[in-house]
């Protein structure tokens, strides 16, 4: 009875210690899985920080362009001023000879019928020159 005793003792004993072995393999698995959880969280969050990190690094570099865009747009409209104010100017000049081509055209007109003038009217002093020749020799030769 004593070595039974004994032994009842002894397997009381290495099932308290299986017990707490037991326990404490449950309380480490569970600390495990909180550990993991925590683990997947911390992976996610760095997996989300990564994410808002391109996009921030994508928004940044949109912005980058958009500027470089702004800036490209403002110089093509200097240029566009500085052509609409040549074009302006050059209107200006294109009026204002069109004027001269005109009022030319007009002097030439009037020089061309005072030519004519002229020219009628020396054909009649030539005329007249004739006729008194003419009158000059029929009284000469009487």
């Amino acid at each position: 009875t004593g070595a039974i005793s004994s032994l009842q003792r002894q397997l009381e004993i290495q099932e308290s210690q299986l017990r707490r072995t037991t326990s404490e393999k449950e309380m480490l698995q569970k600390e495990l899985r909180e550990r993991e959880h925590q683990l997947q969280a911390m992976s996610a969050k760095f997996c989300s920080l990564r994410e808002e990190r391109k996009h921030e690094d994508m928004l940044v570099a949109a912005e980058k362009e958009n500027c470089s865009l702004r800036q490209l747009v403002t110089e093509q409209e200097c240029k566009l001023a500085e052509q609409n104010e040549l074009i302006a100017e050059l209107k200006g000049t294109v009026s204002q000879l069109q004027a001269e081509v005109l009022s030319s055209r007009y002097h030439v007109q009037k020089q061309q019928r005072a030519q004519e003038v002229l020219q009628s009217e020396a054909e009649v002093l030539q005329h007249r020159e004739l006729q008194t020749r003419v009158a000059l020799e029929c009284l000469t030769s009487r």
